[in-house]
């Protein structure tokens, strides 16, 4: 790292695993930051909700961070900027589209007028710092999806963002192929390319397929309609909003999300042959069998619109026997007991739910095996470097490389690859790790915080209180609640609550002075009454009133 002429590339998030995108370029003593996502937890992570990539590595490098250019509005690709900008400190630039649901993102966490945000014209030119820069359009579940192209003294990099091939895409343009032909003509030294759908067979559906299914589906069905998708697929809201309207039915949108980003997309002149969607509010007014309901809450997450109508706790919206909720979304990876138990629980009231095994009501906006092909036969890139989904997608992408003779390059998180035609190779590492968003804060994955509610989570809690005299001698009987392990009524507590009194009664005179020393010897003699019965490691804890 300490050849200023070198060209790096640095992945902080987004590699063996979907989302939380955090890419660093290096040129010369330039950083460019390239996306900056989310994550949501899975079956691994049930202590947390929002994951973040941790930035220290180039929070401390942020005098040298010249800018961070956002490819497409998607939350695993903006959704942390927010939230970590603060440790960043430098000028974004992004497309109008994404620059719209980025304002309305950090006006939430009033930081808009701290943040330069630069404008950039879909397939726009333009310079950060020592990087020539330019953008091309690609097609991608979200309006103004691009790709990013980095012309260096190295070569040519190709930094792809999300995209797919789709001749039909309804919303903007198609992905612009004579770009990408003419850089394999000019000769391009690396991609750096998305790898979610590759180990998908055949050419990309179309969205346009899905209008047309979509359409015929909801011509068919009796009652409320509902569905779920991604907020940000203005492609998909649109054809779900033409299948309401040729189904005679008006659209409401439920959900903080779907709400924002109507306000974006019309804001940039998309869904403007659209009627304006009533709110959740106004829905109620509307005779069943004449609405329809677009919803969020396709991932299971537990506070969500749909999450909440499927046990009947919304508050506004609520959907019965006969009606009908169509999943117009897959499920990512480590959601899929999230959504189950939602869609289950919908199930249980009555409610007809439909998902993708039973219409073509949602294709992928990323690039299928066939699709990456293609690519790479046009552009025809020296070096591969796979990112953006686990370590399955990842190989499964440098193997259709090595057919095709390029030379594949498999990093970790935290991997600073120099991008020399001569010495393509990891040279160094950098720290990184997964922050959680917690309410407003930012808590380290492997912190106390976190590490103290895993084991909360498995073993339990058990929380010791006693009162003792100011020379430390026990007044009245202490008490010992463990929420999770034992009941109150149970006789096992009465048995752990005396012999914690009679421990506590044994602690040396010398300890009871100081109340650290006291509390911890109090907590070794609380995990002592506890023994071995459980058969588990609760967190313990004491509460110490000195009279």
């Amino acid at each position: 790292m300490n050849d200023m002429t070198a060209l790096e590339f640095l992945p902080l998030g987004g590699t063996g695993e979907i989302g939380m995108n955090l890419n660093l370029y290096r040129q010369g003593d330039s950083w460019l930051a390239v996306d900056c996502g989310i994550g949501f937890s899975g079956n691994d992570t049930p202590e947390a909700e929002i994951l973040l990539p941790d930035p220290v590595f180039i929070a401390e490098r942020r005098k040298d961070l010249v800018g961070l250019v956002i490819t497409h509005a998607h939350e695993d690709h903006l959704g942390a900027v927010a939230h970590l900008w603060p440790q960043l400190g430098c000028p974004v630039y992004a497309t109008p589209f994404a620059a719209a649901v980025l304002r309305r993102k950090l006006g939430e966490a009033q930081l808009l007028q701290q943040v330069p945000i630069h404008t950039i014209p879909t397939g726009g030119a333009f310079t950060v710092g020592e990087f020539d820069l330019r953008f091309i359009p690609v097609t991608h579940s979200v309006p103004e999806a691009q790709a990013l192209v980095l012309r260096t003294p190295q070569g040519i990099v190709i930094h792809t963002g999300d995209w797919k091939f789709d001749p039909h895409p309804l919303v903007g343009p198609p992905t612009d192929i004579a770009a990408f032909e003419e850089l394999g003509r000019e000769g391009v030294l690396a991609m750096v390319c998305d790898s979610t759908n590759v180990r998908t067979e055949g050419p990309s559906a179309s969205e346009a397929d899905v209008r047309r299914e979509m359409t015929k589906l909801v011509a068919t069905l009796e009652g409320r309609v509902a569905v779920t998708c991604f907020a940000s697929n203005v492609a998909r809201v649109e054809t779900i909003a033409k299948a309401a309207i040729a189904a005679n039915r008006v659209v409401a949108v439920v959900g903080r999300s779907l709400r924002n980003l109507e306000v974006a997309a019309r804001e940039c002149g998309y869904l403007s042959d659209i009627p304006p969607f009533l709110s959740e509010q106004e829905a109620n007014s509307v005779p069943d069998n004449q609405l329809l309901l677009i919803v969020t809450g396709s991932q299971g997450e537990p506070r969500s619109a749909l999450s909440r109508i499927a046990v009947d706790t919304h508050p506004n919206i609520s959907l019965g026997e006969g009606d009908n909720v169509i999943y117009s979304s897959r499920m990512i990876p480590g959601n899929e007991q999230a959504v189950i138990q939602v869609q289950d629980n919908l199930t249980r009231r009555g409610i007809n739910v439909i998902t993708d095994r039973d219409h073509l009501v949602h294709v992928s906006g990323h690039a299928t095996g066939g699709d990456v092909r293609r690519l790479y036969e046009m552009v025809k890139p020296k070096y591969l470097v796979p990112v953006h989904g686990e370590w399955r997608h990842l190989t499964a992408n440098a193997a259709i490389a090595q057919e095709l003779d390029i030379t594949p390059v498999l990093l970790e998180d935290g991997d600073i690859l120099n991008m020399k035609d001569a010495s393509f190779d990891v040279v160094d590492t950098a720290p990184t790790g997964r922050l959680v968003l917690d309410g407003g804060r930012l808590l380290q994955m492997n912190g106390g915080v976190l590490s103290a509610r895993r084991r909360m989570l498995f073993n339990g809690v058990v929380l010791g209180s006693f009162a003792v005299d100011e020379e430390g001698y026990l007044i009245g009987d202490p008490k010992v609640s463990a929420p999770g392990l034992l009941d109150a009524e149970d006789p096992e507590t009465a048995r752990v609550t005396e012999e914690f009194g009679n421990a506590l009664d044994e602690i040396p005179d010398e300890l009871r002075e100081n109340d650290v020393t006291f509390r911890d010897a109090a907590k070794t003699a609380l995990r002592r009454a506890l023994g071995r019965k459980l058969q588990k490691r609760p967190l313990v804890d004491v509460h110490l009133l000195r009279v």
